[in-house]
């Protein structure tokens, strides 16, 4: 989603010649109306764009229920760090400064649409006392009471970084360890991002995602899972 023309033909170009199917929008209510109808995988949002800006858009999409929750790379000419925090807070997944080039912006969408991928080829069922996570069939459930639990609608990235933790209970990793389990060295961007899926996360597992009861925040350091009886 880009309001200047070269640029997003560019994009657009840059991208179908690696084999991506790529739709442009030239502002932010004609991208909402666009995610709704397409439902991508993948949106290269331009923060300055008019009517609804790229925050706005960001936001919206991260806060509809029942459509595909899509990465989000946030596409800027401003380079200030308060601006990367801001784009990142609202949702972003990564967030790339104009000028750039075309090698740079197929290295990061190959990156984000990898992600998914972190932890194929295993069997396993991760238990604890609220959650069952079955890799295989890339299902996790949350037990409410004795009788009934619910599947937890989480994006790739957020399904990946709850097996993370679950998989190892009571550990507290920092920013650094968590990018380097699940991006490697396809990571570009800011290590914050982290702090933005761990609270989109907390949203659909905490019973109070301002108070969670699972993943915990140790100050100063990173983050932890708690729950008892984790199996493999």
């Amino acid at each position: 989603m880009e309001d200047d023309g070269e640029i997003a033909q560019l994009i657009q170009q840059t991208l179908e010649n690696e084999g991506f199917s790529c739709e442009t929008a030239r502002d932010g209510w004609g991208a909402l109306e666009w995610f709704q109808n397409q439902q991508p995988d993948l949106l290269v949002l331009d923060l300055m764009l008019p009517g609804l800006d790229g925050l706005e858009v960001c936001a919206r999409i991260r806060q509809q229920s029942g459509v595909k929750d899509p990465y989000i790379l946030m596409l800027t000419a401003k380079g200030e760090e308060i601006d990367r925090v801001i784009g990142l807070s609202t949702g972003a997944d990564d967030y790339l400064v104009k000028p750039f080039s075309p090698r740079e912006l197929v290295a990061r969408v190959r990156a984000l649409l990898r992600r998914s991928l972190r932890h194929g080829g295993q069997s396993q069922v991760y238990r604890t006392t609220h959650f069952t996570i079955d890799l295989d069939q890339h299902l996790a459930y949350r037990q409410l009471d004795p009788q009934t639990s619910e599947l937890l609608d989480l994006s790739p990235l957020e399904f990946n970084l709850l097996v993370t933790l679950v998989s190892y209970p009571g550990r507290v990793w920092n920013r650094t360890q968590l990018i380097d389990k699940l991006w490697g060295d396809d990571f570009f961007g800011d290590e914050r991002v982290v702090d933005t899926h761990i609270a989109r996360l907390r949203k659909k597992i905490e019973p109070d995602p301002t108070h969670p009861q699972f993943i915990k925040t140790v100050v100063g350091t990173g983050y932890k899972f708690e729950d008892s009886t984790t199996d493999k």
